[in-house]
């Protein structure tokens, strides 16, 4: 029965991406007008997510919304699956995420990621990857928008413990904004590599942190803090 919903919902992930083709060639000639992409790429995910829901059984809830500032902020989450980057899109809907390269290169979807609340960055480039993340983050923030990093660097597995990679310290410290982090346990359904499975996701919002804290504090505040919120979860993945 899994693997029959996830293939249900595979070809209905298709059908409904194909149906964008439409809009994709529309914008295309009128100039990419940027807001109507974005409100595009969000109708998108929103069915994508409706998917997960009425055919694999998958959902989610939110706990702590309320601790969401209301100006601009870094948001820093962890990574455990794809579901994430699709569900940010509606969690924080004008949210500039920074992603991997290689996820502009999904037919159709691509395209309309590559001029939403995406910053694409070459992973292989490691200096130019770091400045085109913080200038592309500071240019989003100047027009009023938050910026969302999944400081891991790729998708964990569930029971891991979360290890940031340099960049989103280095990102804290070049935009002095407040810090939202996030726990995220898609893994428990839906893992890398692996068939999506019915359950409810749960995405935590945990305690802001203040801008220019110190590198230390910086961390407490996020890895150690998100790492903990996950403990919520491990026991019942063994």
């Amino acid at each position: 029965m899994p693997s029959l919903r996830s293939a249900c919902f595979n070809a209905y992930w298709a059908a409904w991406t194909a149906l964008f083709l439409v809009p994709l060639l529309a914008f295309a000639v009128s100039g990419a007008p940027a807001r109507p992409i974005r409100a595009a790429t969000r109708l998108w995910a929103r069915g994508i997510l409706f998917g997960l829901r009425g055919i694999v059984g998958l959902g989610y809830v939110e706990e702590g919304r309320e601790r969401i500032p209301d100006g601009p902020c870094l948001i820093v989450a962890n990574h455990q699956s794809a579901w994430e980057t699709l569900a940010f899109l509606i969690l924080v809907p004008d949210v500039a995420i920074i992603a991997k390269r290689e996820l502009v290169a999904i037919p159709v979807v691509g395209w309309f990621l590559r001029r939403s609340p995406m910053i694409i960055i070459d992973r292989a480039n490691g200096t130019q990857a770091l400045r085109t993340m913080i200038e592309e983050s500071r240019a989003a923030v100047a027009a009023g928008r938050s910026v969302l990093i999944f400081p891991e660097g790729t998708r964990s597995a569930f029971g891991a413990p979360v290890q940031f990679k340099r960049g989103a310290e280095l990102l804290y410290g070049k935009l002095g904004l407040p810090v939202l982090p996030v726990a995220v346990n898609s893994g428990l359904y839906w893992p890398s590599g692996s068939l999506s499975r019915p359950g409810t996701v749960v995405v935590s919002y945990l305690a802001p942190l203040a801008a220019g804290l110190s590198a230390a504090a910086f961390m407490e505040g996020t890895e150690r803090a998100i790492d903990r919120e996950l403990d919520r979860w491990r026991p019942a993945a063994a």
